[in-house]
């Protein structure tokens, strides 16, 4: 996936400038997630049940607080 021109990248809200680590998902194409600090980089791409499952581990706590 490699398609420039159709991706929608958005960073986290909860996301700032501090050089932190972070990442980007693309709302076009729904599960494919990007290092915000090497936007050029890989990125990877994860079936949208399998980025829901996670979506909604990470909303319930399930991994803990960083």
């Amino acid at each position: 996936m490699r398609s420039d021109q159709n991706e929608q990248w958005r960073k986290s809200s909860y996301s700032n400038n501090d050089g932190g680590t972070c990442i980007e998902v693309d709302d076009a194409h729904p599960g494919a997630v990007r290092d915000s600090k090497d936007p050029g980089g890989p990125r990877l791409r994860f079936s949208r049940d399998a980025w829901t499952a996670f979506v909604r581990a990470v909303a319930d706590g399930e991994f803990g607080a960083p």
